[in-house]
């Protein structure tokens, strides 16, 4: 499994551990990623998702995963998370019609 976030895409970084006699050792900052679920309303259901806790804050921002994933654009997404786009949009085309 990738350490990138699917709402943020934030990845791996490397940089140096700096001693106090200025002594430097590669090492790696990892984003706080976490395995949840969170309920999208229109498809009553749960969506399982790798995301880091900046980007849960994001989605609670935007309105929750349902209007995050319709205001966001395709191309900005996670590939994982395009089957889902797709489902809520239909979702709500067979609301309206």
């Amino acid at each position: 499994m990738s350490r990138k976030c699917q709402v943020t895409g934030k990845v791996q970084m490397m940089g140096n551990k700096v001693s106090h006699a200025q002594n430097k050792t590669r090492r790696a900052f990892r984003p706080n990623i976490q395995d949840t679920s969170l309920y999208s309303e229109i498809l009553g259901k749960l969506v399982r998702v790798r995301v880091t806790v900046a980007g849960l804050r994001t989605v609670d921002h935007k309105g929750g995963l349902d209007q995050f994933l319709l205001t966001t654009s395709l191309s900005k997404l996670d590939p994982a998370l395009h089957p889902v786009k797709e489902a809520i949009e239909k979702a709500l085309a067979a609301r309206q019609a």
